[in-house]
């Protein structure tokens, strides 16, 4: 028997975020799915309020761009046919697309997917700092491959003493 409540699952925005332009973002069909709003409902208010969006908050991007998403990720197959360019919101563009929609829901997402923002710079960071400790680790390995190769040369010559050099005897 149904009671009438309806469980909604709210999709999880790491696997939302995507890096165009060097830039991690979220698309704004994404972002509304979301924020439980339609796409064209979120970029009419974006539209309204653009001197709240400057260029480090959101971007559309070129045809270029959608057709790399288009090829690369199935769940992008319907931007094929759109003939409207997708608008990209970088973290702060989507704490300003919160503010201006302003409902319980897109306040709870904002917040939620800061954090999902701040996870990735958090692991970033951490790879970041594994391939510092890597580099200095084969300058090190770099350095004894150079004294190691020095030191088999005097074994061999120690073991082999046809390998030594024939030195004139002093004196005649």
């Amino acid at each position: 028997m149904a009671t009438g409540i309806q469980r909604h699952v709210i999709p999880s925005p790491d696997d939302r975020i995507v890096v165009i332009r060097g830039k991690r973002v979220i698309l704004d069909r994404d972002l509304a799915e979301l924020f439980g709003v339609e796409t064209k409902y979120l970029n009419r208010q974006v539209r309204r309020n653009l001197n709240r969006f400057p260029e480090e908050f959101l971007f559309s991007l070129s045809p270029n761009e959608r057709n790399e998403l288009v090829t690369n990720w199935h769940r992008f197959n319907r931007l094929k046919h759109s003939s409207a360019l997708p608008m990209a919101f970088t973290e702060h563009g989507v704490a300003m697309a919160a503010t201006i929609l302003n409902s319980p829901r897109a306040i709870q997402m904002s917040i939620f997917i800061i954090h999902a923002f701040a996870r990735l710079r958090q692991v970033i960071d951490t790879h970041r700092e594994l391939l510092e400790h890597f580099r200095q680790l084969e300058e090190r390995v770099d350095g004894h491959d150079v004294a190691l190769r020095s030191i088999l040369e005097a074994i061999r010559h120690l073991i082999d003493p046809a390998t030594q050099e024939k030195q004139r005897p002093i004196g005649y």
